[in-house]
C-alpha cells in the first residue's frame, strides 16, 4: 500500500496542470490498481501497482544453474512468493469514433512504452551428493528483480453518461536486469473510475 501512496503523490505532482484522473483495477499481466492521467493534447501518464506471475520453472532452473549455492548443488524445483509488479508509462491516444461511427461515448486506441519493476522471492530445493547416500536436501531463497522497458497498444471505451471508462491491451516487457533480453508477453482487461473533469 505504501508503494501505491508513493507513486499516487509523484504522480500528482507531474500532473497538477491536468484536469482529468482514472483510477482502477487491472486484471491480467500483470494485475493491480492503476492510476491514470491526462498529460497534454493526446498525452497519458499511468501508474501501475500490483503483482505479475512468476516465470517459467525453467528460467528459474536455469537462473539455479548459472549461479549454484554450491558446486555440487543438484537442483530439485522451487517455489516463487511475494510477487510485486511496478509500472510507469506514457501513452499516445487517439479517439477512434469517426473511424467506426460512434455516436455515443468515445472509443480510444492508444500506444505506449514504459518501465516496469518485477520482484519475486524464489525458494530453490536441492540436494548435495554425499558419498553413498542420496544426498542431503537443502533450500536457499534468493529475490528475483526483473527490471526493463515495455511496448503496449491497446483500446478503451469511455462510456457518455458514466464516468467510467473499460481497456483492454496487449504488450511486450523486455528484462535489462537479471537476464538480458527475455521477453515476456503480457496483456489485461480493466475499468477506470474517471474524476476530475
Amino acid at each position: 500500500m505504501k508503494y501505491l501512496l508513493v507513486c499516487l503523490i509523484a504522480f500528482t505532482g507531474f500532473s497538477a496542470f491536468a484536469q482529468e484522473y482514472e483510477l482502477g483495477l487491472r486484471l491480467g499481466e500483470p494485475y493491480g490498481i492503476t492510476f491514470k492521467t491526462a498529460l497534454f493534447d493526446d498525452y497519458s501518464l499511468e501508474a501501475i501497482i500490483g503483482r505479475g506471475s512468476p516465470n517459467s520453472g525453467s528460467y528459474y532452473r536455469r537462473s539455479f544453474e548459472n549461479n549454484p549455492p554450491l558446486s555440487s548443488a543438484i537442483y530439485e524445483g522451487q517455489q516463487v512468493a511475494g510477487a510485486f509488479s511496478a509500472q510507469a508509462r506514457v501513452a499516445y491516444e487517439q479517439s477512434l469514433n469517426a473511424e467506426f461511427d460512434i455516436a455515443e461515448g468515445n472509443l480510444v486506441g492508444y500506444a505506449g512504452a514504459g518501465v516496469q519493476v518485477r520482484s519475486t522471492t524464489v525458494t530453490y530445493f536441492y540436494r548435495t551428493p554425499a558419498a553413498g547416500e542420496a544426498g542431503a536436501s537443502r533450500s536457499e531463497s534468493r529475490r528475483n528483480a526483473d527490471v526493463g522497458p515495455e511496448g503496449f497498444i491497446g483500446s478503451a471505451y469511455y462510456f457518455e453518461d458514466v464516468p467510467l471508462g473499460i481497456f483492454a491491451e496487449l504488450g511486450l516487457f523486455m528484462e535489462l536486469l537479471d537476464r538480458f533480453g527475455h521477453l515476456k508477453v503480457q496483456g489485461a482487461i480493466g475499468a477506470r473510475y474517471v474524476f476530475g473533469k
